[in-house]
């Protein structure tokens, strides 16, 4: 089964049991898939809806900080809840030593000059971890492995 086709039994499950916050998150994330696929005129396999569904998640913790300084609880929650729903469709993350090792082997394969290089270096390791682990990280490992 692809992860479109989970997602729409989801979809559905989530409406048969009255789920209103995972029917909102999983038919915001098919809207999304749906969106980019006609934008870009292309058919999303498994790991392009993974893409997706790892931006959805970035927006939501993205504005996370947003919704602390409002003191809104209720709003908190509701944002934890729909990270938590998106995050059970996305391969189990990648260690920290997983990331490094990743990154070390690209590095041996690109032999990098220096930090002008992270550009090239940050494209190869994430097409490697696409999903498993945030840029954010990778960024932060690459940036100390470059300046070593």
């Amino acid at each position: 089964m692809s992860l479109k086709d989970k997602l729409l039994e989801d979809y559905k499950t989530a409406m048969k049991e009255k789920d209103v916050v995972r029917k909102n998150v999983v038919g915001m994330v098919r809207a999304a898939i749906l969106q980019f696929e006609k934008d870009n005129k292309v058919v999303l396999d498994d790991s392009g809806v993974l893409n997706v569904i790892a931006k959805e998640i970035k927006k939501r913790k993205d504005s996370l900080p947003e919704y602390i300084k409002s003191g809104r609880q209720d709003l908190i929650d509701e944002l934890n809840r729909e990270i938590e729903i998106l995050n059970s469709y996305l391969p189990p993350m990648l260690s920290e030593e997983e990331i490094e090792q990743v990154v070390k082997e690209t590095i041996e394969i690109i032999k990098p000059n220096g930090m002008k290089d992270m550009g090239k270096v940050m494209q190869e390791v994430m097409k490697k971890v696409s999903g498993r682990a945030e840029g954010k990280v990778v960024s932060e490992i690459v940036k100390k492995y470059l300046q070593q």
